[in-house]
């Protein structure tokens, strides 16, 4: 007779390791609210170094790939700044949004678009 094996749920898996603080709302509610994304100041900035609750997949060539490895590097070597793609990719996405908000039609991406 075969025994069935017992595996954990996924509710089990997927728990949360550590508590949570509990936060009081009225401290919370009495803080600046800073949107996701922007600045104090109002400016666009990515979300840095950051748990990410979303994934999106984005398709690139070899050459790309290789430029954007090429950057991080450049950004360690030259600069003395250490950052993964992941970053990288969400500071330059930051940059190309302030500027379209900031310029609309005359921003590089709007530019590089209709050109393309």
């Amino acid at each position: 007779m075969a025994r069935r094996v017992s595996l954990p749920k996924a509710d089990d898996l997927f728990r949360p390791t550590v508590e949570r603080p509990i936060v009081d709302r009225a401290s919370v509610d009495a803080a600046p609210a800073e949107p996701d994304g922007e600045s104090v100041d109002g400016k666009r900035r990515s979300s840095g170094r950051v748990r990410h609750d979303e994934k999106m997949t984005v398709y690139i060539t070899s050459e790309e790939l290789l430029d954007l490895e090429h950057a991080r590097l450049s950004l360690r070597r030259t600069h003395g700044v250490a950052v993964d793609r992941g970053r990288l990719v969400r500071e330059a996405v930051a940059l190309v949004l302030a500027d379209l908000e900031t310029n609309g039609d005359d921003s590089a991406l709007v530019k590089r678009l209709r050109h393309s």
